[in-house]
């Protein structure tokens, strides 16, 4: 039996609520049918909460969704990205290409719900920042999404203070998250949270949809800790809704948001998976599967909606979203641009860093003062000449900021030029972050902010990328600037012991399409490792520095450092150069390749040693350049790296030799670990000698 629906000028407000509700439930509900896999239950039982927000609470412009100043929504528990659609296409956000262009078309269409899941839809099953516009940062891992809502209101908090002036708030959204159970027992939840808590972000509001259903059943089997009181410890305001179907408790709940300072707030949204499916509310099966087209005609029923209508949006609903966030956040936008143009009168220059920064561009003389370090044998380690570096460009680019994960005098990243202060609650202004010890919710961190136009950078010891690895891999699958500058990058910190000496690491995160990992061999080298990442638009870079001092080269001798920019040069050659063996090398194993290069040369062997910081910028180079640097004709190869050997053979051939790490590591003084696994100047003289017979 099918149901008809009233028609829209019989509706009260209350009706007209219900519908937009219902039509966010059932679109949901079609499109996972139609694409035989998704999550259903989520979606049927937060529409409610969705709704509130997009068309009762928040600051967006549907025309515009990348107005600065709007509010940001993040679909935490992404595998719900049917809400997202869902509302997307409701509320007419309009699409934006990657030159932050409006492209004239909507972001999600009808179509592109129908095609859920499906091979180019603009309803992928998880939200994707750089593909759907709308989408505030791309989710699905859980505890990612809320970990980098932080990023986002540590980037507001420092925005507000460094461009608002009196009478000009130009910076003063808000960040709304929804998460699920998943999200909360992720660790990059709790780390976040704590240091969200211990900030006073008041600008974050984290809704956690309270079902007490993941995919292996009730929650009582794994999870039955009282999060409220864990927040209320981490310095949260903590609030309840008890039904997640009541807008009106909802909206209440976010006003109290909107006028508590000093602490974010943390709603429990008490809810049903599932709601309104009579034979899988409160069920995992209504987690992550269809419901079935029987079950579906059941809920339709339930709600009141015609049983056999697919993708169905009601007369009223588009003008219903049209007359409330829609004309909301276009008035605020209009409002906001105004304020601008007079903000820009009286601040010009603080106008255009804003409009360069939202550009991704950079400052005129952004790389003026960096330090260029003289010939040394002895050298600089490459963190000390990444502080140096990183102090300058600090001054020179107002919105780079960031820090480490409580490790800033190691890896000498902390910023200690006058007035560059420490970002904490009371001083929202200061350019050095304190992670703390939280490596991954450290990286989601540095997204978070990289997704709010700064450019930020986070640092650690490169063994512990491992902790901070997933969230690299959503900056580059967001195609976002972030930055990670790793030290002690090899055995450098011998007398550690493997736990602290990476070997897997480097091949980890080469392995990451689009990520741009650099190993610099000198102080020069680390110099232009940062004068190349830091015009990346659209790609995250990982830095990979040593501990210990590196001989700096002597530049009139050897081929200049700004090769690097093209990922791996020719750093000194045979006379002629017409080699007979080539040796290529990274980080501190440069200066060892030259010694080796040096002893061949003086016995009469052709040699060349090649440089090669970057793999993935020396294939991004033609290959006449590549042949070029390794010439095809030239079969004896030896690599030289700290690291693991895989990946290897893509340079040296199948008969290269590759001098790396096969085991890991031992606690023992530099010098003694070098002797025991191969590194030093004799065995890659040998080495090479092998290679060419002799």
């Amino acid at each position: 039996m099918s149901t008809t629906l009233a028609a829209v000028d019989t509706l009260t407000a209350a009706q007209l609520d219900q519908l937009c509700v219902n039509t966010i439930r059932t679109l949901s509900i079609d499109a996972v049918q139609q694409a035989k896999s998704g999550h259903p239950g989520t979606p049927m039982a937060l529409a409610p909460l969705v709704y509130t927000i997009w068309n009762r609470v928040m600051r967006f412009d549907p025309q515009n969704p990348i107005w600065p100043n709007r509010d940001r929504f993040v679909l935490s528990n992404g595998h719900a990205s049917m809400l997202l659609w869902s509302t997307l296409h409701l509320t007419g956000v309009q699409a934006v290409n990657a030159e932050y262009e409006a492209v004239g078309k909507p972001s999600v269409t009808l179509d592109d719900i129908r095609r859920f899941r499906q091979l180019d839809s603009r309803a992928p099953g998880h939200p994707e920042y750089h593909w759907v516009s709308g989408v505030e940062t791309t989710t699905g891992p859980l505890g990612q999404g809320i970990a980098t809502s932080v990023g986002m209101a540590i980037a507001e908090k420092w925005l507000a203070r460094h461009y608002n002036r009196p009478g000009f708030e130009i910076f003063d959204y808000n960040i709304y998250s929804a998460c699920g159970d998943g999200c909360l027992m992720e660790g990059i939840a709790s780390e976040a949270a704590s240091l969200a808590g211990h900030l006073g972000l008041d600008n974050l509001c984290w809704i956690y949809d309270n079902n007490h259903i993941t995919i292996e059943g009730n929650t009582r089997i794994a999870f039955t800790e009282d999060v409220a009181a864990r927040f209320l410890a981490y310095g949260w305001n903590v609030l309840r809704v008890g039904d997640a179907n009541d807008l009106e408790r909802i909206e209440q709940a976010l006003e109290v948001f909107r006028k508590t300072k000093g602490r974010p707030t943390f709603i429990v949204l008490d809810s049903h998976i599932g709601y309104g499916s009579p034979n899988k509310q409160d069920t995992a099966a209504a987690h992550g599967e269809p419901l079935g087209d029987e079950e579906c005609r059941l809920v339709k029923r339930a709600y009141g909606w015609p049983e056999d209508a697919k993708f169905l949006v009601p007369d009223g609903v588009y003008e219903h979203f049209q007359s409330g966030i829609g004309k909301r956040g276009a008035e605020a936008r209009r409002n906001w641009t105004k304020l601008f143009e007079s903000y820009r009168s009286q601040y010009p220059d603080l106008a255009v860093e804003i409009e360069l920064m939202q550009r991704r561009e950079l400052p005129t003389g952004w790389d003026r003062n960096l330090p260029a370090f003289p010939a040394d044998p002895k050298g600089i380690a490459g963190r000390d000449a990444s502080g140096k570096t990183l102090n300058v460009l600090a001054q020179n680019i107002p919105w780079f900021l960031g820090g480490s994960a409580d490790l800033g005098p190691s890896n000498k990243t902390t910023l200690t030029y006058p007035g560059a202060g420490d970002f904490q609650a009371d001083t929202p202004e200061g350019k050095n972050l304190h992670y703390g010890i939280r490596e991954h919710s450290m990286a989601a961190i540095v997204n978070g902010m990289a997704l709010s136009k700064l450019r930020p950078f986070g640092a650690s010891f490169f063994i512990f990328s491992d902790y901070a690895r997933p969230a690299i891999r959503l900056a580059s699958l967001m195609e976002l600037p972030s930055l990670l500058i790793f030290t002690h990058d090899a055995m450098g910190d011998g007398e550690d012991g493997p736990t602290h000496q990476p070997v897997e690491h480097l091949i980890s995160l080469r392995a990451i399409p689009g990520l741009i990992t650099i190993r610099p061999g000198d102080a020069n080298e680390v110099v232009e490792a940062y004068r190349f990442v830091i015009q990346l638009r659209h790609q995250p870079a990982v830095m990979a520095l040593s501990r210990q001092p590196l001989p700096t080269l002597d530049r009139n001798k050897y081929a200049p450092a700004s090769g690097l920019s093209q990922g791996a040069y020719v750093l000194g050659d045979a006379p002629g150069g017409n080699p007979e063996v080539i040796i290529i090398a990274t980080g501190s194993e440069v200066s060892l390749a030259v010694e080796a290069h040096e002893k061949l040369l003086a016995e009469g062997i052709r040699s060349r040693v090649v440089s090669m910081p970057s793999w993935e910028i020396f294939e991004q180079q033609s290959q006449a350049y590549q042949d070029s640097v390794l010439p095809p004709s030239v079969n004896a190869r030896v690599a030289v790296e700290q690291a693991s050997t895989l990946g290897w053979e893509r340079y040296v051939g199948r008969s290269g030799r590759v001098i790396g790490m096969k085991t890991f590591g031992a606690s023992a003084p530099l010098k003694e670990l070098q002797r025991k696994y191969g590194f030093e100047p004799d065995q890659v003289v040998a080495a090479a000698k092998q290679q060419l017979g002799k």
